[in-house]
């Protein structure tokens, strides 16, 4: 067993699809299923189910994806580590993503550490939520900023700031006929949303904004990144859903923006750490990133 038959079994368990985690591995489908045939001999357990329709993780490929998985992101972060050592860098906080998030935020954030805590190098982590959630039970990651705030028993979510939600459409659309887009009319068309796997908390507050007009729309695609929103959006697959933050300073001209008519469900970033004593470069990270956050919001309220 080696790293390339564990990053091809991640693959497969992710995506559940022999032909999508090839293409996503850039290889070709038969030696693909090779690579997991021969680790699941190495193990001498079957870790896929192969079905009709694609593969399904046994009980036991469940429990060797988390460890995995965990192995992989212990890897980067001693590659992380060794480099940053190498530079000279000794004290380093490290900040997980949650794929979703609005980054508007983050310069400022990162400046204000630099400015009041020096000796602190800020690492940042781009990462899915369920990696996300890995990397803190283990110890990888300091604190997460994820869209997400019903962690699992032993975290503490606070929430730092707020984004109005948008609603993006293609340059000739029947809602551009409004300036402020009623919720009802938005989810009558398709929507292309955020993929559950990447972002739950992305999912999780777009279900209640959905509840909260009682809809059940159609998405036409799931997307993994922001930018694949835009693109499908502007080629008219849909309509989507963005922020201010994360639509500043994106020059995209095949779309609009346009915002939703009674604003009660902003999406909220929160803090995600694990439950326990906050050690001080923690406690002066949280209290700055919530400063910024009522900063940059009285800012976007007076505009």
């Amino acid at each position: 067993m080696n790293l390339r038959h564990l990053r091809s079994f991640i693959a497969v368990a992710e995506e559940l699809h022999f032909g999508r985690a090839a293409r996503r591995l850039h290889v070709e489908q038969s030696p693909l299923s090779r690579t997991i045939q021969r680790l699941e001999m190495d193990l001498g357990v079957a870790l896929l189910e192969r079905t009709p329709h694609g593969v399904r993780l046994t009980p036991a490929g469940q429990v060797f994806l988390l460890d995995a998985q965990r192995v992989l992101l212990t890897l980067d972060q001693a590659q992380t580590n060794v480099r940053a050592a190498a530079a000279g860098h000794r004290n380093i906080f490290r900040v997980a993503l949650s794929g979703h998030i609005g980054k508007s935020r983050l310069p400022a954030l990162l400046a204000l550490s630099r400015k009041e805590a020096p000796e602190v190098t800020v690492r940042l982590f781009e990462t899915t939520g369920a990696q996300l959630m890995l990397g803190l039970s283990s110890g990888l990651y300091d604190v997460g900023l994820t869209l997400a705030d019903d962690g699992d028993a032993g975290f503490i979510a606070t929430p730092l700031w707020e984004d109005p939600l948008m609603v993006v459409l293609p340059t000739r659309h029947p809602l551009l006929a409004y300036k402020e887009l009623p919720l009802k009319e938005v989810v009558s068309y398709p929507l292309v949303l955020c993929d559950h796997k990447d972002s739950s908390g992305c999912t999780q507050q777009r279900e209640r904004l959905f509840r909260s007009v009682a809809a059940q729309p159609v998405a036409v695609e799931y997307v993994t990144s922001h930018s694949l929103m835009l693109t499908l959006v502007a080629a008219g697959y849909g309509v989507g859903f963005s922020t201010a933050g994360h639509l500043a300073n994106r020059q995209h001209f095949d779309v609009v923006a346009r915002p939703l008519a009674g604003q009660t469900a902003p999406l909220t970033t929160y803090l995600l750490r694990r439950d326990g004593e906050m050690a001080e470069p923690l406690r002066q990270f949280i209290h700055r990133a919530q400063r910024v956050g009522r900063l940059q919001g009285a800012d976007e309220r007076s505009v």
